[in-house]
């Protein structure tokens, strides 16, 4: 078959980019060797939600007497059911999928697709046969795996990544995670949350390493109170899974430790899928395992195209489809602006939640902003203290000449929904006294960004 465009890989970059494309009259195929939606929607962003959501069912529960409700009989999780209906709304959503390929007219080829000459892909299917399309555009969506450390091969069993986290056959009584990042704290929370006993080693100082100081303090702080063992500046040596207990070296600034669990998860970050792929083949250049591309995700070989886990920038999903758009509406001769980088929320859903965007308080000052920064306690806020959620924050940071929204930073109950309205503003180029004057319902968390501002330049009332 001939195409208008192939896209590789049908993940949240992938199924957007293919979508796009045939919205803008571009015939259109993708190529997927497992299931639409890929691993966000199968073994990432989407079935994680739903552990975490019965993590908090079950906190509710466990609590229901903190909001005036007698309970009579304890809650017990069933571990088997809550990974059942992770399960079943990953499948739903992949169902999602294929009926939007199915709507935009858009061919799916099952196999494992190779670039293969000039304009041409190569699909092996499962069953072993191969066919050849060819297209006008190839975008390269293959995403990442879990990377894994030279001293901390996975096994599947004891040793493992986040897929097998998903679906352990049984709830485990300890677990070790390796990694501090949003995949290693949501898991840590989940199991801490269902009754297991959690470490989590981190080689840097804070976790959530990326998110502005106050807050990963914050957050650590949260965490430990909830019986999460933190280990911070610390490394794991080795593993020794031959026991029945994992038996884990770390060091640490005392020394070495050997501490047991039943599970080491590793959750050091994504390694990207780039093998057997046809990029040596293809001239396509690579560095450092990211494919190189310009602006509009143009690789160095006319007709391919790169987005998402694979290129340079934040491995999000939310990024992924962001560039899968800009990417096909370039092919499409739109006229399109690049993507801005340093504009893209960060989420980490456990309890209570992170989010952010821009500047920390630390980078902004870094790149030169004299800076005016606020902030405001969710514990002064009338629905957080309404919903029991009082825990956390807002941080916003403006530049002081200017007013310029340089980023903000938020821990809390529900900030995740919270931080949108920060990347608009800042993508509007609102300045901080625009937010201040900017009315916001009461009684909501979103008040706390309005009150942030007004802290940062003296205004605050609720304070």
């Amino acid at each position: 078959m001939n195409y208008d465009l192939i896209v590789i890989g049908s993940g949240p970059g992938g199924y957007v980019a293919a979508i796009r494309a045939s919205q803008l009259g571009l015939k259109t195929a993708i190529i997927e060797k497992e299931s639409l939606g890929g691993i966000c929607l199968n073994w990432g962003c989407i079935p994680t939600k739903a552990l975490l959501k019965s993590a908090q069912v079950f906190e509710y529960i466990n609590h229901a007497a903190d909001y005036g409700i007698n309970v009579d009989v304890k809650g017990e999780p069933d571990f088997e059911a809550v990974i059942k209906r992770s399960r079943g709304v990953a499948e739903g959503m992949s169902k999602g999928v294929q009926f939007l390929m199915k709507k935009n007219k858009i061919d799916v080829i099952m196999g494992f697709g190779k670039l293969k000459g000039k304009g041409a892909v190569e699909v092996k299917a499962a069953d072993g046969t191969v066919s050849e399309h060819t297209a006008k555009s190839i975008i390269l969506a293959t995403g990442g795996r879990s990377r894994e450390l030279p001293n901390l091969p996975q096994d599947g069993k004891k040793v493992i990544g986040y897929r097998q986290a998903m679906v352990l056959p049984k709830m485990p009584k300890s677990m070790l995670v390796v990694g501090s990042g949003a995949i290693g704290i949501e898991f840590a929370y989940f199991y801490n949350a269902m009754g297991c006993k959690v470490t989590v080693v981190e080689y840097l100082d804070n976790i959530v390493p990326l998110e502005d100081e106050e807050i990963s303090k914050q957050l650590g702080r949260i965490l430990k109170k909830q019986g999460i063992n933190i280990m911070t500046g610390s490394t794991v040596e080795s593993v020794d899974s031959s026991g029945d207990l994992c038996k884990i070296s770390v060091k640490t600034a005392k020394g070495v430790e050997t501490l047991e669990a039943e599970i080491v998860l590793s959750a050091v970050g994504i390694a990207t899928n780039l093998e057997g792929i046809g990029l040596e083949e293809a001239g396509v250049k690579f560095d450092k395992g990211r494919v190189l591309v310009d602006e509009f995700y143009k690789t160095n070989v006319e007709g391919i195209y790169a987005i998402g886990d694979i290129v340079k920038g934040q491995a999000l999903a939310h990024v992924a489809s962001a560039e899968g758009i800009i990417c096909v509406e370039k092919i499409a001769g739109q006229h399109v602006e690049p993507l801005n980088y340093n504009n893209i929320p960060g989420c980490t859903y456990c309890s209570p939640e992170v989010a952010s965007v821009g500047y920390t308080e630390k980078a902004a000052k870094e790149a030169g902003y004299e800076v005016k920064v606020g902030r405001f306690p969710f514990s002064a806020s009338g629905k957080a203290s309404a919903a029991g959620a009082k825990d956390g924050f807002v941080k916003v940071i403006f530049d002081a000449k200017y007013g310029e929204f340089l980023g903000a930073h938020m821990i809390g109950y529900n900030v995740t929904e919270m931080i949108a309205e920060v990347v608009t503003a800042r993508k509007l180029e609102a300045t901080g006294h625009e937010i201040i004057k900017s009315v916001h319902p009461h009684p909501t968390m979103s008040e706390a960004v309005m009150e942030a501002a007004a802290d940062a330049y003296g205004e605050v009332i609720h304070l």
